[in-house]
């Protein structure tokens, strides 16, 4: 069974060559290092406003075989914490899930649904998958799309996903696909998404979940962001570093009503 792509043309090009060569003019010079990362935030607008930022982000970090992609569920159809296991056919290629991986985390964690409904028109996996293909060949993922839940479940996501990847014995990247502030003026978005990202460097995932809560921020991956940074807390990081914060007035040239995206690095120093 596939996963056939939901936003190709529309997000990101849906020719295979025309995508190759968008997502390399995307990625910029790599660094001389790359980090060692174990989550990463990035966001998941149409390449066209966001799509420096993620490849900026990834393209700075060691893209792993395995990769755990969190993004927030758009749409409301499906469980509300559902896993895909279908193969995700894209346009450079498809892509399996990590049929061990999988097994581990449903056993380590039964909160987690399988469930093919709510990831066939999310695109907040799906805009990631191009830029990991392109910095690893031998891709396999684990695709979860998570509607608005409470903390203690995110904790308890957070827990399951740390032991399963402690089990693996093997690199594993978490990535939480979050864009910020949505349809705001730059001045409010900028300010908002600074009380969150803040929280964030500060390796305070509730302070962050309840922050977004407090001041109405409308973050749409805080889910996905808090559960990343449990995780990764709970696997050692000690270090949040943002790699570059913008918004779509840059591009679009309408600063009264901006969406803010930002990209994030998290490690263990």
């Amino acid at each position: 069974m596939s996963r056939l792509p939901a936003v190709a043309n529309r997000f990101y090009p849906g020719n295979a060559r025309e995508l190759i060569s968008t997502v390399r003019e995307l990625l910029p010079v790599p660094p001389p290092a790359k980090q060692n990362a174990i989550g990463v935030v990035a966001p998941h607008a149409g390449y066209i406003y966001s799509g420096s930022v993620c490849a900026e982000t990834l393209n700075a970090i060691h893209i792993p075989e395995t990769v755990v992609i969190l993004g927030p569920n758009h749409h409301g159809q499906g469980a509300p914490i559902s896993l895909s296991t279908a193969t995700w056919q894209m346009p450079m290629g498809d892509i399996a899930v990590n049929k061990v991986f999988t097994k581990n985390l449903l056993e380590a964690t039964p909160i987690i649904v399988e469930d093919k409904s709510a990831h066939r028109f999310e695109h907040s996996l799906e805009v990631q998958l191009p830029f990991l293909q392109e910095l690893q060949a031998n891709l396999t993922i684990v695709p979860l799309v998570l509607s608005h839940i409470s903390f203690a479940m995110c904790k308890e996501i957070a827990e399951g996903l740390a032991k399963a990847i402690e089990q693996y014995k093997k690199p594993v990247l978490i990535l939480a696909s979050s864009d910020m502030s949505h349809y705001e003026s730059r001045e409010n978005a900028s300010k908002k998404d600074r009380l969150a990202l803040d929280r964030l460097t500060a390796l305070d995932p509730e302070g962050l979940y309840q922050t977004v809560s407090d001041n109405r921020i409308s973050m749409c991956g805080v889910i996905p962001v808090a559960i990343m940074l449990q995780a990764s807390i709970l696997l050692g990081t000690n270090t949040v570093a943002i790699s570059r914060y913008t918004d779509s007035g840059y591009v679009s040239g309408d600063t009264d009503q901006v969406v803010g995206y930002a990209g994030a690095i998290v490690t263990k120093t």
